[in-house]
């Protein structure tokens, strides 16, 4: 079997070094770890976690808790999630929940029965059970993109949600746009409240009344963008531009409205939000927010190891940069 003084001959390191690599990768460079991993891929070497595992009494295991595992944002998530335990020796045990309580409480009493060493939400719920709420009290959490609803003690990843919403709001007004629709997702989120309030913020220095009529919406479907898309065509004034507070959203409204005849960007624009890999090949292409959900995954990891191994948290927020992406779903408002 190969073992570590091989690879820190290929690595050109220390034993020490490559096991600090590996057990605790932020302890080294960037450089050194990438050299070490390189090393490991190509000498074969498999590290005995399992007997770290019995001597330690962890599991070396987390939790990711999914509500769609079908969602492509949640998935390019967990590949980040996955390489970054993958590198500091954790498996990941993937719960796709559906949004549903039971579910989430089920996978999230892994951690309470010392199956997995902590967790990872990427919903907005609390997804122990009234029972085991005291319990959870001092388990390793983490929440992305979302954050827990009421719970302020667990550390949150999210990308600043309200200056995208606003970032959006000047794109389509610099573009002549005065008359919007907004098809939203979960209206009881965090995510909903910073990117609706962004938008709102902008409207009230431009001058724009924000209607109640044009929200419409509530969950993160493609189904949920051909339905907004019919409400927000029955409105009495149709509205000039759109903004979809996901991918999916807006590939729905992109179909819906073609259905009625409508040309994208000429008659109305339309927004996304999330940058999946589609939303790039779609007609016309999706201007869309770019989140960098694959660091995401990564430093949610690193975030959590850090709470199993009860080292201190420098900071409980975290936030992530946006990048706004022009595509041709956008333009300049019918004269």
């Amino acid at each position: 079997m190969t073992n570590i003084k091989k690879v820190s001959e290929l690595a050109g390191v220390s034993t020490a070094t490559v096991s600090r690599a590996l057990k605790n990768p932020e302890l080294v460079t960037e450089q050194t770890r990438e050299k070490v991993m390189k090393a490991v891929q190509k000498a074969g070497y498999r590290p005995n976690w399992l007997a770290t595992s019995v001597k330690t009494g962890k599991s070396n295991s987390i939790v990711v808790l999914v509500p769609n595992l079908v969602n492509p944002f949640f998935m390019r998530i967990i590949e980040g999630i996955e390489q970054a335990a993958q590198e500091k020796g954790y498996s990941v045990l993937l719960g796709d929940t559906q949004g549903k309580a039971s579910r989430e409480n089920e996978y999230a009493s892994m951690v309470l029965t010392n199956r997995a060493d902590g967790l990872i939400q990427l919903d907005h719920s609390f997804p122990f059970s009234q029972n085991d709420a005291e319990l959870a009290e001092t388990v390793p959490m983490v929440s992305v993109c979302e954050r827990i609803e009421g719970e302020k003690r667990y550390p949150f990843i999210e990308l600043d949600n309200y200056a995208a919403g606003r970032a959006l709001t000047h794109h389509l007004i610099s573009y002549g746009h005065r008359s919007f629709g907004i098809i939203a997702g979960q209206l009881t989120s965090q995510i909903h409240h910073d990117r609706l309030a962004g938008i709102q913020s902008v409207f009230k220095e431009e001058g724009i009344e924000f209607d109640q009529s044009m929200l419409v919406g509530g969950s993160y479907r493609i189904e949920t963008g051909i339905e907004g898309v019919q409400e927000l065509l029955r409105r009495e004034q149709r509205p000039t531009a759109i903004f979809c507070f996901n991918d999916d959203i807006a590939i729905g409204a992109l179909y819906e409205l073609k259905r009625h005849g409508l040309r994208i960007p000429d008659d109305i624009s339309v927004t996304g939000f999330d940058n999946v890999k589609v939303s790039a090949y779609m007609d016309p292409p999706l201007t869309t927010v770019d989140q960098p959900a694959y660091e995401m995954g990564r430093r949610a990891v690193e975030v959590l190891i850090q709470q199993i191994n009860r080292q201190p948290l420098q900071r409980t927020r975290e936030i992530l940069p946006f990048q706004l992406l022009e595509r041709g779903s956008t333009g300049p408002v019918k004269s």
